[in-house]
């Protein structure tokens, strides 16, 4: 059984909460979200794996900036990143 977490900043109870094979500590005052370094490795792994899937999940290259850009089209809405899609 894990222990609970009190939050660092008001000092309540934490919210644990499992995503995919990582436990997120949430304060209920909204004062941030804590997870271990074994936990923040699984969600780096899991972010990774989402962008290189090859799905329509795909991060748009940066363009070079030149002096005679014009600005471009408006984009079609992108899927967000994997890990904020866990707090919606």
């Amino acid at each position: 059984m894990e222990e609970s977490l009190n939050c660092p900043r008001c000092g309540t109870e934490m919210l644990a909460q499992r995503r995919g094979r990582a436990t997120v500590n949430q304060c209920p005052d909204g004062h941030g979200v804590f997870l271990s370094r074994a936990d923040l490795g699984e969600f780096i792994d899991a972010e990774n794996a989402w962008h290189t899937s090859g799905s329509s999940h795909h991060t748009a290259p940066l363009p070079r900036i030149t002096a005679d850009m014009t600005s471009p089209p408006p984009s079609t809405p992108r899927d967000p990143a994997w890990v904020a899609t866990l707090f919606n």
